[in-house]
């Protein structure tokens, strides 16, 4: 006997439903039970001069080697030029500089020249220096003669066409070292990195520079501050926090590079800059003031690394006496944060230029202790450890390894981790202990792309930032790491960073719009909640925020297939008929972005009907989810 053909496809639907009811797994979400305190400063930043991370990026300098280096390489970046029949030769005089710290200069002898033929010197920046239209960039440099009045031509020039971006004539040269400030308005110029700042003379004499500088308009319009486009990049991570000035950066390759904090503040002319780790020279035009109105600039907070007498050849100084001269530096330097106008280093801190001290919570004791093969980090930890809490006793204090003998309040430990391990890592909390120390997170990354992460890393980041969410009891900062890569060819030194860059323009990879996701939607409270038949890569997280009456649900599906959850939200109240679905997802793992395509792989927001407390939501394959309800 046939059924009707409307009964056939109403049973098959029926069908199906049930089939679906049954195969789809279950996320049990219990609003109004709270289990944990969300960290307030639970996401933040680390920063770390290597690949051209601070000089050649966040830091505005558009001059490479700015300062006159030693040796091998130190006229690198300052080739000569002559139009015409001029003539110039160009060296490093180490016999004559601006300052005691900067004793070296460029020697610039012009033997020939004239009007429409003019010689001197070129910066080609960091690959580049970039131009755009109507802008105005501000400039500066040391010089002295041997023909008092002199006056030098400074161009902004472009590469290709030799036209004239900008340009200003700077006189009055004298026989003795001065500094000569300029700015140079740009056009309706070419939007384009491909540019160099020329200095030149039009008649034969001999000029001496150091400290040549050129700074675009910055972000905020700070003098001498940081890029705007990676600055407003990172304003959008909401960090809560900035781990300075870094890690290996802060112990050096030995200790005579380490960061030598008392030689980064002041005048530019008194910091005789220092070798980084990563084989280049840092300007340290990246101070200590400026990682803290770095912080002051986002908002956020400083975890202040000290030097603790560990550098990475292997060398370090022995606890007692030989350590004391470097935790009364240390003392000093939280002095300099956080000390009023009326104390000694509060006092150099203002005659800087900021006399209200900055907030600090955090201090942090070396970097990877756990690398010194002396094994002396016990004793050093503790000799820092009780001098900082009889000077500052609210302070807490971050242990890098595990120590004995003395508790630090919190411990640092480092994850750097391939998808696989990420993935597997993402409940590596959750039976935790919480009798011990809190735990920052301070370095973490899964390593899969490059320059920057691909889909498949953000996913696996997506994985274990739920874990820590769902343990920020315990978990109580994280910081990606590496923060910065710079893509030109030899810019990097590591790969899989979260944000990149050239001269001209920067993005964030998927890892980051990952950390955005996650930073931008976060609530005061952990609440209960269980995941139930999921497949494997399928990882959540729940938090609410009761004042705001929100409640956020972040789901990663990491499978190639779509992803149905049944949501059963219990003691939710009244749910607003929308929510908010936020998702960034992809075809493939492998997809990723880059400077020419910087939005391939981004977040992308739609609100979604629910009805009532029981509902079920389909989340694409390769997907970061965060599904915001309100109440």
């Amino acid at each position: 006997m046939n059924k009707p053909a409307a009964a056939v496809a109403s049973f098959a639907v029926l069908v199906s439903s049930l089939a679906l009811c049954a195969q789809t797994p279950s996320f049990t979400i219990q609003a109004d039970k709270p289990i944990a305190k969300v960290s307030p400063t639970l996401y933040g930043l680390m920063t770390e001069e290597i690949n051209y991370s601070y000089d050649g990026g966040v830091y505005g300098e558009l001059v490479r080697d700015r300062v006159i280096g030693r040796g091998f390489g130190s006229l690198t970046h300052w080739p000569a030029v002559a139009r015409g029949n001029a003539q110039v030769s160009v060296a490093a005089d180490e016999s004559t500089g601006p300052s005691a710290e900067l004793p070296r200069s460029l020697r610039v002898a012009v033997t020939a020249a004239a009007a429409d033929a003019p010689a001197g010197v070129e910066n080609g920046g960091y690959w580049g220096i970039p131009v755009r239209s109507n802008e105005i960039y501000t400039g500066s440099f040391y010089a002295r003669t041997d023909t008092p009045g002199l006056a030098v031509t400074v161009t902004l020039q472009n590469d290709q066409t030799g036209i004239a971006a900008a340009s200003t004539v700077v006189t009055g040269l004298s026989s003795d070292w001065k500094q000569y400030k300029w700015t140079l308005k740009t056009g309706t110029a070419p939007v384009s990195a491909n540019n160099h700042l020329l200095l030149t003379i039009a008649k034969p004499a001999t000029v001496w520079f150091d400290l040549v500088s050129l700074f675009p308009p910055t972000y905020g319009a700070r003098p001498d501050g940081n890029r705007a486009d990676v600055m407003s990049l990172l304003a959008a991570m909401q960090p809560k926090f900035l781990r300075l000035p870094g890690g290996n950066y802060l112990e050096g390759e030995h200790i005579a590079d380490r960061f030598d904090w008392k030689k980064t503040i002041g005048p530019w002319i008194n910091r005789p800059t220092h070798e980084s780790p990563w084989r280049y020279r840092s300007s340290d035009g990246m101070g200590l003031l400026e990682f803290l109105e770095w912080c002051e600039d986002l908002k956020m907070e400083p975890v202040l690394a000290v030097y603790a007498g560990y550098s990475l050849a292997q060398e370090h100084v022995e606890p007692g006496p030989a350590l004391e001269p470097y935790v009364e530096d240390a003392l000093d330097e939280i002095q300099y944060v956080t000390g009023g106008a009326d104390s000694k280093w509060g006092a150099e801190r203002a005659k800087d230029g900021h006399p209200a001290p900055f907030p600090l919570h955090y201090v942090e004791v070396g970097n990877e202790d756990q690398f010194d093969r002396s094994h002396s980090y016990d004793g050093r930890f503790a000799q820092f450890y009780h001098a900082i809490k009889q000077r500052y006793p609210n302070l807490q204090i971050i242990a890098t390894a595990p120590v004995k003998g003395v508790t630090p309040d919190v411990i640092d430990e480092h994850y750097y981790m391939s998808a696989v391990e990420s993935f597997a890592q993402a409940h590596h909390y959750d039976n935790a202990s919480r009798s011990g120390p809190k735990v920052f997170v301070g370095e973490w990354a899964t390593r899969e792309g490059d320059p920057t992460p691909n889909l498949e890393a953000a996913l696996a980041d997506a994985a274990w930032l739920t874990g820590l969410e769902r343990n920020s009891d315990l978990v109580i900062m994280a910081s990606y790491a590496p923060l910065f890569v710079n893509v030109n060819p030899g810019g990097m030194q590591w790969s899989t960073d979260l944000i990149g860059y050239n001269a001209l323009s920067s993005y964030g990879s998927p890892s980051y719009w990952t950390q955005v996701m996650f930073s931008s939607h976060l609530g005061t409270e952990v609440v209960a909640s269980s995941l139930s038949d999921a497949p494997v890569r399928v990882y959540a997280s729940v938090t609410r925020d009761a004042a705001r009456h929100k409640l956020f649900v972040k789901v990663v599906n990491a499978s190639s297939t779509p992803q149905p959850l049944a949501i059963a939200l219990k003691g939710a109240g009244e749910l607003a008929p929308q929510a908010v679905l936020t998702s960034m997802s992809g075809k493939t793992p492998n997809a990723t972005n880059s400077i020419e395509h910087p939005d391939a792989v981004k977040p992308v927001e739609r609100k979604v009907p629910i009805h009532g407390s029981k509902f079920t939501e389909i989340f694409a394959p390769y997907s970061v989810n965060v599904l915001e309800l309100s109440d």
